[in-house]
C-alpha cells in the first residue's frame, strides 16, 4: 500500500499523525509546504492526502484543485485551525474526502484516514457502475417483472389502463412506459393530476373553456383532452375526483366526444386515458363516492404497482441507480453504499415507497461526508440505536403485531436484545398499517389499533417480567387492578 502524505507547516501536528498512524501499521511521508508535494506528485503518488488548508508558500486549496485533475480518485482530507463556513464549503467544493478542523481528536483524525484508505482501495478495485442510457424502469423482483411483462404485452393496444398502488410506488413512470410502447407513442403524453387541481378549475383544466364562459375567462383555452389528441392523457388520483365531474368523464370515455366548459359544439376525444390512484376504488363505490359505471369504464386493463417493502431485493439497484442520477445532476462523482449500509437500507419499511428512497439518494450525494457510504453516515431518523429487524417482527391471523425490540451496538455488528423504545422504524410501520386500514375503510380505527397497542405493550412487559402483573404495572407505570382490568378486557389471560 502506498504511504499517507502529511502536508503541514506545523511539525508538532505531523509529529503527532505520523507517530498515530505508525501505530495502526500505516507508512507516512511528510512535507512541510505545498511546493514540496507538488513536486514530489511528479514521480508518485499518495494513498491519502492529508493537507492542512492555510500555510506559507501554498494554500492547501491549490493543492487540492492540482491533485483533483491530476488524481481524480485519491482521497483528500482538509485540516484547518480556522473552522470557518468559507473553508468549509470550500474544501467540499473542491473535492475535499473530509474536513478536519484543528484541534482534533488523534483517534478520530486517524478513523478518518482509515476510512479514506478503503475507500481509496475501493477505487482501485471498483468496477464502473456508470451508465450511458438512463433507464425507463428498474426492478428485479418478480412482482416488477411481471409488471414489465404487462407492459410488454400492451404494447400493441391502446386499452385504458387503471394503475393502482401506493403514493411514491412510481405509478406515472408506468403510465409514462405504457404510452412509450404504444401505437400512441408519437403523440403527446399529457398528465395530470385531479387531487392537485381546485374542483372549480379542474373542468376546465380537462375539457377547456370558451371566451366568457365564466369570469375571468378572456380568450378561449384548450383542456387536457384536446392537448392529448391523438395521444395519452394519464389522470392521477382518479380516486379523489369530484362525483359530478366523474359523469363528464364517464360521457367522454363512453361517446368519445366533450364540450368545453361555456361550449355548445361537441369535439372529437380520439385520446387514450390511464388513470390512477392509492385509494381503494372498490370501497369508494360502495360508499357512494365513485360511480361504479364510471370505475368499470377504467378497470379495463389493471396493474398494480408493488410498495417498495414487498419488492426490498430491488432497493440495493434502485439504491446505485438513484445515486448515479443524482451524481450527473450535481455534476459530481456518484458515492457508493456499503454492502452493511445497503443490507440496513433493504430492512427498512419505506413508508414513502421509491419517491422516498430516492430523496435520501439526493441527501447523501450532498451531505455524506465520503464517497463510500456506510450506515452511520444516513440520516439520524434512519439510524436509531434501537429498533425491530424485519427477523423480530410477527404479525398473528387476526392482524396483531408481536415485535423483539434489538438494538445495533454500532454499524455492522450483530443484534442482541433490548428493552422496548420508542423508535422511528415501528413508528414507520404503524404509518402504514394506518394508511392501510384507513384505505381499506375500516371502522373505528382507533380503537383497533389502541386495543392493539395496549395488548402489544402488556404482552410484552409480562414476558419482560415472566408473568408477574404486579411487576409489570410498575414497569409501564399503571396501577395494579390496572393492567388486571386490561388484560381481561383485551383478553391475554391465556
Amino acid at each position: 500500500m502506498k504511504p499517507i502524505w502529511i502536508v503541514d507547516d506545523d511539525q508538532s501536528i505531523r509529529w503527532v499523525l505520523e507517530k498515530a498512524l505508525a501505530r495502526e501499521n500505516f507508512t507516512t511521508r511528510s512535507f512541510s509546504g505545498v511546493r514540496d508535494a507538488l513536486a514530489a506528485l511528479e514521480g508518485e503518488s499518495p494513498q491519502v492526502l492529508v493537507s492542512d488548508i492555510r500555510m506559507p508558500g501554498g494554500s492547501g486549496l491549490e493543492l487540492l484543485q492540482t491533485v483533483r485533475e491530476r488524481l481524480p480518485g485519491l482521497p483528500v482530507i482538509i485540516m484547518t485551525a480556522f473552522s470557518d463556513l468559507d473553508s468549509a464549503v470550500a474544501a467540499f467544493q473542491g473535492g475535499a474526502f473530509e474536513y478536519l478542523a484543528k484541534p482534533f481528536d488523534v483517534d478520530k483524525a486517524v478513523e478518518l484516514i482509515r476510512r479514506a484508505v478503503d475507500e481509496s482501495m475501493r477505487g482501485e478495485a471498483a468496477y464502473d457502475e456508470r451508465v450511458t442510457e438512463t433507464p425507463e424502469m428498474l426492478g428485479q423482483a418478480p412482482a416488477m417483472q411481471d409488471m414489465f411483462r404487462a407492459i410488454g404485452r400492451l404494447s400493441h393496444s391502446a386499452a385504458t389502463v387503471l394503475i393502482t398502488g401506493e403514493s411514491g410506488t412510481g405509478k406515472e413512470l408506468v403510465a409514462r412506459a405504457l404510452h412509450r410502447h404504444s401505437p400512441r407513442a408519437n403523440g403527446p403524453f399529457i398528465a395530470l393530476n385531479t387531487a392537485a387541481i381546485p374542483k372549480d378549475l379542474l373542468e376546465s383544466e380537462l375539457f377547456g373553456h370558451e371566451r366568457g364562459a365564466f369570469t375571468g375567462a378572456q380568450a378561449m383555452r384548450q383542456g387536457r383532452f384536446e392537448q392529448a389528441e391523438n395521444g395519452t392523457l394519464f389522470l392521477d388520483e382518479i380516486g379523489d375526483m369530484p362525483f359530478d365531474l366523474q359523469t363528464r368523464l364517464l360521457r367522454v370515455l363512453s361517446d368519445g366526444q366533450f364540450y368545453r366548459v361555456g361550449g355548445h359544439n361537441p369535439l372529437k376525444a380520439n385520446v387514450r386515458v390511464i388513470a390512477a390512484t392509492h385509494q381503494n376504488l372498490e370501497s369508494r363505490v360502495r360508499q357512494g363516492l365513485f360511480r361504479e359505471d364510471l370505475y368499470h369504464r377504467l378497470n379495463v386493463i389493471r396493474l398494480r404497482l408493488p410498495a417498495l417493502r414487498e419488492r426490498s431485493e430491488d432497493i440495493p439497484l434502485l439504491t446505485r441507480h438513484f445515486l448515479q442520477k443524482s451524481a450527473r445532476d450535481l455534476g459530481v462523482e456518484p458515492k457508493r453504499v456499503s454492502d452493511d449500509a445497503i443490507a440496513y437500507l433493504a430492512s427498512l419499511p419505506f413508508p414513502g415507497n421509491v419517491r422516498q428512497l430516492e430523496n435520501l439518494c439526493n441527501w447523501l450525494t450532498v451531505m455524506a461526508p465520503a464517497q463510500v457510504i456506510e450506515q452511520k453516515d444516513l440520516p439520524p431518523d434512519l439510524t436509531p440505536r434501537q429498533e425491530y429487524t424485519p427477523e423480530s417482527i410477527a404479525v398473528s391471523t387476526d392482524g396483531a403485531v408481536a415485535a423483539t425490540p434489538v438494538v445495533l451496538n454500532g454499524a455492522g455488528s450483530s443484534p442482541v436484545a433490548a428493552t422496548p423504545v420508542v423508535a422511528s422504524i415501528w413508528e414507520n410501520g404503524l404509518r402504514t398499517e394506518v394508511a392501510r386500514l384507513l384505505r381499506e375503510n375500516s371502522a373505528d380505527v382507533m380503537d383497533e389499533l389502541a386495543r392493539r397497542f395496549e395488548a402489544a405493550v402488556i404482552r410484552e412487559a409480562l414476558d419482560f417480567t415472566r408473568g408477574r402483573k404486579v411487576e409489570a404495572a410498575e414497569r409501564l407505570g399503571i396501577g395494579r387492578n390496572t393492567i388486571t382490568r386490561k388484560i381481561q378486557e383485551l383478553h391475554l389471560d391465556a
